[in-house]
């Protein structure tokens, strides 16, 4: 059999798949399993979008070949709906992309820009694809620590200046997976200065937006870099809408960025499945109530496990965006022996902090896509944890 190639050796299990194995492993020990790992939202699709969906399905123009940057109503879409939410203003036929899914987006952007010997500035801890994707493109990532004591913002300044100048790209993603850290006005701008000074592309993804609570508006990189010279954001549908396995969402900005990225996924994919395009819009333009619902709901259940998390010693303040909970593992535990012995003694599945890069050691993520009922049977298991 042919030899896989060596890129595929530079690359870890991803993620999730070693906790899946994890998990299979205790369910076959008879363990009654509550997950917290995975931030996948539990909350049904609105029916409006499904019914939107059904419509789509059964009309026969949809079952051909999408166009490969995604149907221009859908991209008008997008452009209202940033004009609403974040006051910027989009050309949809140049400066907006479809995706399939914005995760697809993200692992295209350094096919689309990095070579060998290329820097892409990564956050660390972070979500995996970033460094995947510069990997598999033959760029070098170059970790960005993101400390507590900081805020769980990277420094700049302590990036070397050799690095800075090899760099071509710089992934950045408020409200933060997985620490749940969000960013201010003042750290966008010094991020857009330092992406000026040394003609980084700006990567921000923004999957979180929507996700806030307790009137907390998460921003747009666009609201900073007005002329969308230095950036290129990505969004998906998937967290705000709870429509994680439609896969839909887009890529918006620097309209070379938008072009580039679109001119990969044209030789890769053939655009995202129009029946879907058609159910994004009715998101986008129907109605929001559903996500003022959602973080209702979201909130509680945040307030829930950090209540949970204080009574057995684990301080942790209360994120103020994302459906994650960052918090530091015990004294005497890695990450990985703490989440271990959380299956094995509570059944309780959280996701390691190094999973994430090696600035998450020391820590643990739990999400909060899992029913009330379920979370409070967590915490239950959590008060008779022997620490």
């Amino acid at each position: 059999m042919a030899k896989a190639a060596s890129r595929t050796e530079k690359i870890p299990p991803y993620l999730f798949a070693r906790i899946d194995k994890k998990k299979e492993e205790a369910r076959k020990r008879g363990i009654d399993l509550i997950d917290l790992s995975i931030g996948d939202p539990d909350i049904p699709t609105p029916q409006n979008i499904i019914e939107a969906m059904n419509k789509a399905v059964a009309d026969p123009k949809n079952h051909r070949y999408p166009s490969y940057e995604g149907m221009l109503e859908f991209r008008k879409a997008v452009a209202d709906w940033y004009h609403a939410r974040f006051n910027v203003d989009l050309n949809p036929a140049n400066e907006v992309v479809t995706l399939i899914g914005s995760k697809e987006g993200i692992a295209h952007m350094p096919w689309a820009y990095v070579e060998s010997g290329d820097v892409v500035l990564v956050p660390s801890p972070g979500y995996p694809v970033y460094k995947i994707a510069t990997v598999f493109a033959g760029g070098t990532p170059y970790m960005m620590p993101l400390l507590e004591e900081n805020g769980f913002l990277p420094k700049f300044e302590d990036i070397p200046k050799d690095v800075c100048k090899q760099a071509k790209l710089l992934f950045l993603n408020y409200p933060n997976n997985p620490t749940g850290a969000s960013a201010d006005d003042a750290f966008y701008e010094k991020a857009l200065a330092f992406a000026k000074k040394y003609d980084i592309l700006l990567c921000h993804d923004a999957a979180y937006s929507e996700i806030a609570y307790e009137g907390y508006k998460p921003k747009s990189i666009f609201e900073f870099d007005t002329e969308k010279k230095y950036s290129i954001e990505f969004h998906s549908l998937s967290k705000t809408y709870c429509m994680t396995g439609w896969r839909i969402g887009f890529a918006v900005g620097n309209s070379d960025a938008i072009a580039n990225l679109g001119k990969l996924k044209t030789n890769i994919d053939s655009g995202a499945f129009q029946a879907i395009q058609y159910a994004g819009i009715e998101a986008m333009t129907g109605d929001q109530g559903s996500i003022a619902v959602m973080n209702k709901r979201l909130e509680k259940r945040r307030d829930m496990i950090i209540e949970g998390l204080n009574a057995i010693g684990i301080n942790v303040p209360k994120p103020k965006a994302t459906f994650y909970i960052w918090a530091r593992v015990p004294k005497g535990y890695t990450s990985a022996d703490f989440c271990e012995k959380l299956i094995e003694a509570t059944g309780i599945v959280a996701t390691p902090g190094s999973g994430f890069g090696d600035a998450g050691e020391g820590y643990f993520r739990l999400s909060i896509t899992i029913g009330e009922d379920r979370i409070e049977e967590a915490m239950k298991r959590l008060k008779k944890l022997n620490l």
